[in-house]
């Protein structure tokens, strides 16, 4: 079985920590039980591209059970759980193809070498393999039956080549499942951002200023934990609807222009190019921390900071300072990566049971409806996003009211008013 990580002697602790995530992962744990009775996917290559961790890995071993033959890269270089990857290899059989801190060209080897296995379906934290199998590896995009997406950011650039009239197969958007988004994003990027920030930094964030660049759902989650850890919460946006919102929930808005010289922190979630930019950085306090919690590392401008930096040093792992000219710090987490992936383990398993359940329904999806379904971005269908829901509550023993036939009835009815 050919694979690609960095020891397979850490396997031992990375089977313990996939078994302990997989105690919290109830929905996805349902999932891969009918999935192991039924076999769904049978004999169906599957390349997924996605954050190599222990909830992923459960992912893995569900799509696995259900008979697909599935392989699995990093979507991102400093994500990967090393001891993770070495298991899933060693104890459960599948080709991982990832090792933490990989350079950009081991990690574009990785991508070819699981869209190598000729998959019908493709799994994405970004849109990388898609970008592939439009690109450099166009003769393999005839045999995909359709892809799964599980970022805003991926979801964005799907939406523009489907627009475009580029897309060439198929893609299911599993971020805009409301058992996704409205879970993962708000209280899954919420609490692990807040948690990478502390294991990096250990500064306490009571009383601290930090700025929140994008109040989507990961960036709504992000400030109501900032603000509950006793941080003054400033939000930046360009959308006026999202910015009335962050001002309704109790956030001070303003323009990064004007925020730049207040912040403590500044943390960007919102999926675009150089939102923290040089004439920001040139108006920030000594020793501000920036990081980045969207899904590339392009939010800060790091080009414009190396440029114009005197120098830079190493001052915490994890932590690089930057010293400007007069002598003034700026300091980066992560390299502008990931910081809740990076510093620290992600989303926790009971946030990521849904999402990864949804990625596992989208497969059995596409498998059933490839045939019928036209090269657009779609979404899973509503009955299957309550589903996981039902299955969660009834998990965390959470029993809710039912509709009587007379309040079906009055609903549904356009005759019965006042």
């Amino acid at each position: 079985m050919k694979s690609d990580v960095k020891n397979i002697k850490l396997a031992p602790q990375g089977k313990k920590r996939i078994e302990w995530a997989e105690s919290q992962m109830d929905v996805l744990r349902t999932i891969k039980t009918r999935f192991k009775r039924t076999k769904p996917l049978k004999n169906i290559s599957i390349a997924a591209c996605l954050h190599v961790t222990a909830e992923t890995a459960n992912l893995m071993r569900t799509l696995k059970e259900g008979g697909a033959n599935a392989v699995l890269c990093a979507s991102n270089p400093l994500s990967t759980q090393d001891d993770v990857a070495a298991s899933l290899v060693n104890d459960y059989k599948i080709p991982v193809f990832a090792i933490n801190n990989e350079d950009r060209k081991t990690y574009y080897k990785h991508l070819n070498a699981v869209l190598d296995t000729k998959p019908e379906i493709t799994m994405d934290d970004g849109a990388d393999l898609v970008a592939l199998l439009h690109s450099k590896r166009k003769n393999l995009a005839e045999n995909i039956w359709g892809s799964t997406e599980e970022t805003t950011t991926g979801v964005v650039r799907l939406e523009s080549m489907e627009k475009a009239g580029k897309l060439i197969f198929p893609v299911i958007a599993v971020n805009e499942s409301k058992t996704k988004h409205f879970f993962d994003n708000r209280y899954g990027t919420g609490q692990s951002t807040v948690d990478g920030i502390v294991r990096a930094t250990n500064v306490l964030l009571a009383g601290k200023t930090i700025v929140v660049v994008g109040y989507g759902w990961c960036g709504r989650g992000f400030a109501t934990k900032a603000r509950g850890m006793g941080a003054h919460v400033i939000v930046t946006e360009v959308d006026a609807i999202k910015s009335i919102e962050a001002v309704l929930d109790g956030f001070q808005v303003m323009p990064m222009m004007d925020a730049a010289p207040l912040g403590d922190f500044f943390v960007t979630l919102t999926g675009d190019l150089n939102v923290v930019d040089g004439p920001h950085m040139k108006k920030m306090k000594d020793g501000a921390i920036v990081c980045n919690s969207g899904h590339f590392d392009n939010e800060i401008n790091m080009k414009w900071l190396r440029k114009n930096s005197i120098k830079k040093r190493e001052v915490r792992d994890f932590v690089m300072e930057y010293t400007m000219p007069g002598n003034k710090h700026i300091r980066v987490l992560a390299e502008g990566r990931l910081i809740n992936l990076a510093s620290a383990e992600g989303h926790p398993p009971s946030v990521m049971d849904m999402s990864f359940a949804n990625q596992a329904l989208a497969a059995e999806y596409v498998k059933k409806n490839h045939k019928k379904m036209e090269n657009k971005v779609y979404v899973l269908p509503e009955k299957l996003d309550n589903m996981i829901a039902e299955i969660k509550l009834d998990s965390m023993g959470i029993k809710i009211d039912t509709l009587t036939p007379e309040q079906v009835e009055y609903l549904a009815s356009w005759q019965l008013g006042t």
